[in-house]
């Protein structure tokens, strides 16, 4: 008996078909991770709606409330490190900085805490653990060391604040928020540039800082508190009595003789 010939493949089974079947097996894995992620909870637009609530002024996010806590915790320290800067500053150039900084964030301060009680959103009265923590630093040093240690914690806080400042100001559909942004951007560069004015910046030491330490995203879940009804008192940041100051303009580098 002549041996049958073998069985052609058929459907899916022949060569054609498996070509088919694999192109096909290809376009549902490029399509498949496309559809599912425009749908997927969690993505960006799902985490603003999510998190912000309306408000007379504007939508407010969760990234807006987050700003004005921190615009208020950097005057919470920035403040009395200004005040310290005064008085054991051993150049000029630090002792000017040092006032840039009282009358920068007297004035900051009392616009976030108005911003913040039209809002109905709760201040913190106290810095957080890391902010007392650099001004144990700086209470702990003296001389030369002070007005180095000064310069640099305080211009590696302003370069973190400031990254925050353009990411609200960029985005926040708050008008309220917005405009404290403005003064916040204002105040903070001013900060930026007096502090450099110092000579005392280390660059180098500065950009490997802010690279360990870049500002992530704002918390997922959950967002910051939201507006309540009583948001309580937030006490103003206010020097202590010293004669008020005409703030010279930065200078380019420390005044001779520093």
């Amino acid at each position: 008996m002549r041996p049958r010939p073998p069985v052609q493949g058929r459907g899916i089974f022949s060569g054609t078909g498996l070509i088919i079947t694999g192109l096909a097996a290809t376009l549902a894995a490029l399509v498949f991770p496309i559809w599912s992620y425009a749908d997927r909870s969690g993505t960006g637009v799902d985490v603003l709606n999510a998190q912000t609530v309306s408000t007379q002024y504007g939508p407010l996010s969760a990234l807006d409330r987050e700003f004005v806590t921190k615009v208020r915790l950097a005057g919470l320290w920035e403040l009395p490190a200004g005040q310290q800067a005064q008085t054991k500053g051993t150049t000029e150039a630090v002792r000017t900085a040092g006032r840039h900084l009282v009358e920068g964030h007297t004035f900051l301060d009392e616009r976030v805490r108005t911003v913040a009680s039209r809002l109905g959103l709760a201040l913190p009265n106290e810095p957080n653990e890391q902010q007392q923590g650099w001004l144990g630093e700086l209470d702990a040093a003296q001389g030369e060391q002070y007005d180095w240690k000064f310069a640099n914690i305080l211009r590696l806080a302003h370069g973190r604040v400031f990254s925050v400042v353009a990411q609200v100001r960029a985005s926040t559909r708050n008008s309220l928020v917005r405009e404290l942004a403005d003064d916040a951007n204002t105040t903070v560069l001013d900060h930026i540039k007096i502090l450099e004015a110092t000579g005392f910046v280390d660059f180098d030491a500065l950009a490997r800082d802010m690279a360990a330490g870049s500002t992530p995203p704002i918390t997922r879940s959950p967002g910051p508190p939201g507006p309540t009804a009583d948001p309580g008192s937030a006490v103003p940041v206010t020097p202590s009595t010293s004669p008020t100051y005409t703030l010279p303009p930065a200078a380019a580098s420390p005044p001779p003789g520093d």
